[in-house]
Formats: C-alpha cells, structure tokens, sequence
C-alpha cells in the first residue's frame, strides 16, 4: 500500500482538502472509460437523428465537440445519459443512466483507496453519492428559457455533508474528484476554501434557479483558491469543506468524477442507492469486485424507484425559505 506520508495526512486535516498528482496510471484507468463514452455519446447521436432531433450524427468530430454540437443543437443537456446516479424523483423505468466496467474499475482503483485508506481507515465503502461531469464551454451551453441561466453551468458554493440527510452527519464522508482530462483554472476547475471545514455543517439555501447553494457570508469566500488538477491525479476534499467550481471558459467539455467513500457500517445519506464495500482489510471476500452486479443493483433500484415512487425517501435536507436564506 502507497498511501500518503503523515505530513500528507496532517495537510488534509488541517486545510480540509488535498492534492495528490500521479496518482495512477490515466491510460490503464481513464482511457478505457473514454472508450465507453464515446460508444455513449455515439448512440445518443444515433437517436437523436434518428428522431429527427440533429442534423447530423457529428460522427467527424471529436468526442468534446461532439458533445457540444449535440447539447447546442437539441437545446437539451443530456446529462443523465452519462451519470453513473439516478435523479431523485420521477424516475422512469427507462430512465438514461451508464454503469459501465470502466467506471466500476474507477471506483475500485486502488492508488485511489490507498489514500482513501489513509484517512478514513480500511473499511471502504463506495458511498453512491456519486457522478460524472461533462461541462461543455459555457457560451455554448443551452439556457434555461424561464430565468436564462444555463443549464449546466459553473456548480454554486456548498459543502458536500449538506448533499445528504441528517442521517449521515456522523459519516466520515470523503469525495474524491478525479479529471478526465486536465483541470485548469481557463476550464472550470474547482475552488476550494482552506481551514473552514473546522465550522462544521453551514446553512445551506435553496432557489428554484439554481438549486442548494452556501451564502457566502457564512464562511470566508475571499480566501476561496482554485485547484488545478492535472490528468492522473485527484483532488481529496474534507465533507465540511466549502468549494465550487468555475465556468468552463475554454473550447473544450471539462471533463470530471465526483466519487466518495466512507468507513463501512456508516450511513451513506442516500438509503436508496445502493453502495458497495470496494475495500476491506478485515474480510476481503464482502468486496464487491464484480461489474455487472454492480449495474443489476443500480437498474434494480431503478425499478423499484419508477414502480413505487411514494416509497421513495427525502433526498435533500434544505427547504425554500429557510432561516437565513431571505
């Protein structure tokens, strides 16, 4: 095992967040994964045309000006087609989501649990709040025709313990994001606010525009840092850490994993997706190694999801009109 060195350990605790660069090898993890969204994308341009939606199937460009050309011209963001998660309500029996083997073999990359395993313990459990972000170049991301923002844009202030319920406000949560390609300050990469983690979980406030976000006066926004990461490495953030990330002001989609772990046994703050140990020092056999079990459980919960939508528990913990949110 790799792992950090203590001063690594020490830094992420005390500044509530850590870059690890080379941490693996992005050709044996990262390549194979891209293979399998470009067959995505293939196929949704594939139905989209079919469906009278392009003009073209845009089979001559590149994977990120594919992507573009496709979310431009239908003026629709078709995020869920890629995600490795569900929405949280009015799911569909065929709801668009993408559970590959690559993906699966990310979240069980073990330079990436190494360092998890330095600073939450041996016990790893994959928590399913998890996701992939394709960020096409803003300017040419479609708007929301009621309030004209963006669709999918540059993601608003927040603590990532305010993304579940109370239930796991113990959970030794911890998110790994991981670049498909480098992550530059020009192409919306994340900032990070160092040494607030220690006020532990902030208000949060929800609009309808743009959803849960953190009043930038409950922490120290001014001392906000980007953190650009290049390909091959992974930034490792604090639960109670306030960050966002910035526009994609560049030519190309930004490209990224949100992935998190927790000490076995925790809740995870989505009881309805489904998790998985991906380490375990104690009982190795209780790892789940296997893909495609890995899928059946998602398209399962899908299912249930779809077929029984008022057995479906809250997903978020933030209401319209909060205290402090006027």
């Amino acid at each position: 095992m790799a792992g950090l060195t203590q001063q690594q350990v020490d830094q992420f605790f005390s500044e509530g967040y850590l870059l690890v660069e080379n941490l693996f090898d992005p050709v044996a993890y990262l390549d194979p994964m891209i293979a399998e969204y470009e067959d995505l994308l293939d196929q949704l341009a594939k139905d989209l045309f079919a469906k009278g939606r392009l003009s073209s199937t845009y089979s001559d460009l590149p994977f990120g000006k594919r992507l573009t050309q496709i979310y431009a011209e239908t003026g629709t963001v078709h995020a869920g087609y890629f995600d490795f998660s569900l929405p949280f309500k009015d799911v569909k029996p065929d709801q668009p989501c993408h559970f590959g083997p690559a993906v699966f073999n990310m979240l069980r990359n073990p330079s990436i649990l190494d360092v998890v395993e330095s600073l939450i313990g041996p016990e790893i459990y994959s928590n399913p709040v998890q996701h992939v972000r394709l960020k096409p170049p803003e300017r040419f991301v479609p708007r929301d025709p009621k309030t004209g923002r963006v669709l999918l844009g540059a993601t608003q202030w927040h603590q990532d313990a305010g993304v579940v319920i109370e239930e796991a406000d113990e959970t030794e949560m911890l998110t790994v994001w991981v670049p498909i390609w480098d992550a530059t300050v020009e192409n919306g990469c994340l900032c990070v606010v160092p040494r607030n983690h220690d006020r532990g979980l902030l208000q949060h406030c929800v609009r309808p525009d743009i959803g849960n976000y953190l009043p930038e006066r409950y922490f120290d926004a001014d001392r906000a840092i980007p953190v650009p990461v290049r390909r091959g490495g992974a930034l490792f953030l604090h639960r109670k850490t306030p960050h966002c990330s910035l526009s994609n002001n560049s030519d190309d989609v930004r490209w990224s994993m949100d992935l998190r772990y927790n000490p076995t046994g925790q809740p995870t703050g989505r009881p309805e997706f489904p998790g998985f140990v991906a380490r375990s020092r104690a009982n190795p056999e209780s790892e789940l190694r296997d893909p495609v079990v890995w899928k059946q459980r998602w398209l399962e919960t899908r299912a249930r999801m779809a077929a029984h939508p008022e057995l479906v528990g809250p997903f978020n913990r933030w209401k319209v009109g909060a205290p402090g949110c006027a």
